[in-house]
């Protein structure tokens, strides 16, 4: 294997499918609570109202955390940045599952979500490196790909551990797992040659060279300024897939946690495999001509279209029709979840866009902070129907955002 990956081409494949590892074990290791709502809920004593501030404990830490990852894979590299992420996300994990006191669960909490966004600032800046803008895409989705895988293993997984030993023994392991990950990482990731650099650097990918913006100089930017926008506004309904609609099942469409485990998975397989063929779809663009950046506009508006249904869900007869409609609704949320990485990468200098990504996820996080305290507040009540109906109009407004506001960017429009 040694020998087999001394080949930089080879070599990548590789990098990127740990980034995957790492990621799917991120995801599920984010979903161990919705999943658990119910059980967290009586074993800790809460509310919806309480659930709603456990996880915003994750989220706020996870908003606040995100523009600093970004800033520290452009300053120290993916390698160290990353290692250290994945390190403190699984003793964050290992902390929960010895925890006895609500108190003792938020503050691993609140650590789980200042470790979690390493991983996304970290995998862009590997990806814009390490290929070409024909296959940036199709890179960037398979290795993201990881986060619905995460939520797809997760509801059987969780459930199944739950019942058979406990709902602690769901943590511990995921953390034991997190850091033989960590292992992986810093034993086999490498920066890339020149050559893969040069390959990487080219018009139809990310804007290369020795001129980048400076912090301050990000902040004129209106891309930067429309890129935070779409997170903000576009981020909640996929925090909603990950975080309330487990328990909504549960809850409100009166699935078990054995049919969790069976079915729960669903929406995210769905959403994974749809992103993987849009992002694939917008490269097949690129490589047929179109410029890049516009093929990933295109390729967003078409698939916001379906985002909307989620203003159904209140209406429903049963669990498994809204398991159809967010199916559909998390093959939009994952999608954008992809791309607008790529549409960083596509309008900004590399050395840029681990900041502008960390930037940008802080934003999204913190629309979702917003977010999951109405829902915490109106999920289960009258008021419900209100929160799918602001739901399905928060794509389309990133649609208009992402045509108005987004373009490259380039340092050289910039007085130095």
């Amino acid at each position: 294997m040694i020998s087999t990956f001394a080949n930089p081409d080879k070599r990548r494949w590789l990098i990127i499918f740990i980034i995957f590892i790492a990621i799917v074990f991120n995801y599920f290791d984010r979903q161990i609570l919705s999943i658990l709502k119910p059980v967290i809920k009586e074993e800790f004593d809460l509310g919806d109202d309480g659930y709603a501030f456990v996880v915003n404990i994750f989220t706020v830490c996870y908003a606040v955390m995100y523009p600093v990852s970004g800033w520290l894979v452009d300053k120290f590299g993916a390698k160290k940045v990353m290692f250290w992420g994945v390190v403190g996300w699984s003793v964050a994990c290992l902390g929960g599952g010895i925890s006895r006191t609500i108190a003792q669960f938020a503050f691993f909490r609140a650590l789980l979500g200042m470790a979690e966004p390493t991983n996304f600032p970290a995998q862009l800046k590997v990806i814009t490196e390490w290929f070409p803008g024909k296959l940036r895409a199709t890179a960037n989705s398979l290795c993201v790909a990881g986060s619905s895988i995460g939520a797809i293993i997760a509801p059987p997984l969780v459930a199944w551990i739950t019942i058979s030993y406990s709902w602690h023994m769901v943590f511990i392991i995921a953390g034991v797992i997190g850091l033989l990950i960590a292992l992986m990482w810093i034993t086999v990731y490498k920066d890339p040659p020149a050559s893969i650099l040069a390959a990487s650097s080219n018009p139809s990918g990310a804007l290369q060279g020795s001129k980048a913006f400076s912090w301050g100089q990000l902040w004129t930017r209106k891309s930067l300024w429309g890129i935070l926008l779409i997170r903000f506004v576009s981020d909640p309904v996929w925090y909603f897939c990950l975080f309330w609609l487990p328990g909504y099942l549960q809850e409100e469409s009166g699935l078990s946690l054995v049919q969790m485990g069976l079915f729960g998975w669903i929406p995210f397989l769905v959403a994974d495999l749809g992103a993987i063929a849009t992002s694939a779809w917008s490269d097949r663009m690129v490589k047929n001509g179109k410029e890049p950046l516009r093929a990933r506009k295109i390729m967003l508006t078409s698939v916001a279209v379906v985002a909307p249904l989620c203003a159904l869900t209140p209406y429903l007869p049963g669990p498994f029709e809204t398991l159809f409609v967010f199916s559909l609704v998390a093959v939009a949320c994952l999608s954008w979840l992809f791309t607008i990485s790529v549409v960083i990468a596509e309008a900004f200098p590399v050395q840029n866009v681990s900041s502008v990504l960390g930037i940008a996820g802080g934003f999204g996080a913190a629309g979702a902070v917003f977010f999951n305290y109405f829902v915490g507040q109106y999920i289960g009540t009258v008021g419900s129907q209100g929160l799918f109906v602001a739901m399905a109009f928060l794509h389309p407004v990133a649609v208009l955002v992402l045509w108005v506001m987004v373009k490259k960017e380039s340092p050289k429009v910039v007085a130095s």
